[in-house]
């Protein structure tokens, strides 16, 4: 690992914690609704089930979803 990629963190990534889902380096949002997000990335995509879900930080390579999240499922 050289220096560069370990400052800019290009691997994708996700962090769960206390109904909260912090998702780094994504691609898109293929689908959102209050009860599903798909979100895709380099190699497959994830879809995110649950109620009341909600995207709280959207920024280009980053974003953070909360809600009550039932099942996270990896294509």
């Amino acid at each position: 690992m050289n220096l560069r990629n370990y400052i800019l963190e290009n691997d994708f990534k996700i962090i769960y914690l206390s109904n909260k889902l912090d998702i780094v380096n994504y691609s898109d949002i293929s689908h959102f609704d209050s009860n599903k997000i798909i979100i895709n990335y380099n190699d497959g995509s994830v879809l995110i089930n649950g109620k009341n879900l909600v995207v709280s930080k959207l920024l280009k390579d980053e974003l953070l979803i909360e809600g009550s999240i039932n099942k996270i499922e990896f294509r």
